[in-house]
């Protein structure tokens, strides 16, 4: 028993001992080595010669969702290239060719895109797929109130793009455009974020707004080339928000995405037919914000001022139209369609483009701060 507590004495003497002597030579011999009083001694040096002291670093990495191409890679094999070129009736005159983008929107072959993105009048068309067959294409229509353009090629099984719904998209997210307009046939790609919803952004390309354009739009921080128009905008979970169009205001070049679900009522209004049915009202007007109702005293914070900046009721209202037929005046504000009220995401022209041509409506309209029904034949 004795022997049994000697043996553990010397044993915890031994360890103790072996620890003292590891910290001394790690950490106390190397600190007192640097002291003026101990720096002379010449052992405390040498233990200090084989020792490495390491500074432990972490890093982080953080990794972006994942690469642009990868996120676009559903929506890319509905991009198309198209090729439009004016028919030459004269010999020897050389044609003018052009290349877009577009975006095949229903699986036998119905192709949209914007109407600058090809030459709209006397042209033929060729389509390049993603997987490069060639098709020849017939231009079917262009949409008056949105400009979107829609070719035909007889084809079948294709990948049709799928739209998300738009109105869930919100500032700040993170989108990628897509375009295929260059002579390569190859897609390009730019990312940004989207920036915020335009709702009095008309595409009339005047200073003010017409009621038979689309109405309100999508603006990102993307830098876009031409070669984008008529390409698809996605999200980052690889869902189409919108398609790039253009306007020019005052010799300046304004890009603009078109919200899905404005595209998707043009879409189903050209399968059934209607587009050449697209009514009109007739009036130039502003769409009333909660800023312009603030500082102009208005009774409303939505609607349609029928406006003309010279104030002449002839240059709001379009002679002859059904709007001057129904007795519409300048300064009038269109607050309804139909009982359906106009606000930031039913415009005006939105809700218009539900009737067709020859219907009859009834507008909601204040009129020196009475409100009265006014139907109109479109």
């Amino acid at each position: 028993m004795r022997k049994t507590k000697k043996l553990l004495f010397l044993l915890t003497i031994i360890i103790v001992g072996g620890l003292s002597g590891i910290a001394a030579n790690r950490y106390i011999f190397p600190y007192l080595s640097t002291t003026k009083l101990f720096a002379k001694y010449h052992f405390l040096k040498k233990s200090t010669e084989d020792v490495t002291i390491i500074n432990k670093t972490e890093q982080i990495y953080v990794k972006d969702d994942t690469s642009i191409n990868k996120i676009a890679s559903q929506a890319e094999s509905s991009v198309v290239n198209i090729i439009s070129y004016a028919i030459v009736e004269k010999k020897g005159a050389s044609a003018a060719i052009k290349n877009g983008t577009g975006l095949i929107v229903t699986s036998d072959g119905l192709i949209i895109t914007y109407r600058s993105a090809i030459i709209a009048e006397n042209a033929k068309y060729k389509i390049i797929s993603s997987d490069k067959n060639i098709y020849d294409a017939t231009l079917l229509e262009i949409d008056s109130y949105s400009n979107l353009a829609f070719l035909k090629i007889n084809a079948g099984n294709l990948p049709a793009a799928s739209f998300a719904n738009s109105d869930e998209a919100k500032p700040g997210e993170k989108i990628v455009a897509i375009g295929n307009g260059s002579g390569e046939y190859a897609s390009s790609f730019s990312a940004g974020i989207l920036s915020n919803f335009n709702s009095d952004f008309n595409l009339s390309e005047k200073i003010i707004a017409s009621s038979e354009k689309l109405e309100g739009v999508f603006e990102s921080d993307i830098f876009l080339r031409e070669n984008y128009i008529g390409g698809p905008v996605v999200d980052y979970a690889g869902q189409i928000i919108g398609i790039t169009g253009m306007v020019l205001r005052d010799n300046q070049k304004s890009f603009f995405q078109i919200p899905s679900n404005k595209i998707k009522s043009v879409i189903d209004k050209e399968i059934r037919k209607e587009l050449d049915k697209n009514c009109a009202l007739g009036v130039y007007h502003l769409p009333i914000t909660n800023t312009y109702a603030l500082i102009n005293n208005l009774p409303v914070a939505a609607g349609a001022l029928i406006y003309s900046p010279s104030e002449q009721q002839g240059l709001a209202i379009i002679a002859n139209s059904p709007a001057a037929n129904a007795g519409l005046k300048i300064n009038d504000i269109i607050v309804a369609v139909s009982n359906e009220k106009i606000d930031s995401k039913n415009t005006l022209p939105d809700l218009l483009f539900k009737h067709k041509k020859g219907e009859e409506i009834e507008l909601t309209i204040l009129r020196s701060g009475q409100e009265i029904k006014i139907k109109v034949r479109l």
